[in-house]
């Protein structure tokens, strides 16, 4: 199908951290906006913009819609940025390698920015959570975004131990 000017929701991963990020739907689309949420096993969606569907259709498949909404073209609230921080600590802590999903209206301001601090907050410098989205995100991020993620500071709140580590890298035989 194709979605608002050719946008698709893309999978944006680092270390144990899954997120998709994606533009809004509408009541009339969101049976495939649940169909993509389920391909990516996203059971939360956290919603940046104002609501333009129902969320109850979400719910009934089990996926929790959060409504953080900021302005858009603008970097977000410390309040959001907070609320965004403990969610993703609480989902990435309790079920590593998990899946979050974000939206804004086109996918590429406000979703993306949430991404990116989660990637710097993870251990990733800015250009390179930058790049890494505009890789998957063509067009994400104005200049007022940019130049909020170049002076964010990471208060290393997403760094996960390796669930792995513990695992010998040896093979026995």
């Amino acid at each position: 199908m194709a979605w608002l000017n050719g946008l698709y929701p893309v999978e944006v991963c680092y270390n144990s951290m899954r997120f998709v990020i994606t533009h809004n739907p509408t009541n009339q689309t969101l049976d495939t906006f649940i169909e993509d949420l389920k391909r990516y096993d996203a059971k939360t969606v956290v919603r940046v913009c104002e609501s333009t569907y129902d969320k109850t259709p979400l719910e009934k498949h089990g996926i929790t819609v959060m409504d953080w909404p900021f302005d858009d073209g603008a970097p977000p609230p410390t309040k959001i940025v907070d609320d965004w921080i403990s969610l993703l600590k609480k989902s990435f802590s309790e079920d590593p390698g998990c899946c979050v999903a974000v939206h804004c209206v086109a996918g590429l301001g406000r979703a993306p920015v949430l991404v990116a601090v989660a990637l710097i907050e993870g251990g990733m410098k800015y250009e390179e959570a930058i790049h890494l989205i505009r890789l998957k995100r063509h067009g994400a991020f104005n200049s007022k975004q940019l130049t909020y993620l170049e002076k964010y500071r990471s208060k290393k709140r997403l760094r996960f131990k390796d669930p792995f580590k513990h695992r010998s890298k040896c093979w026995l035989m």
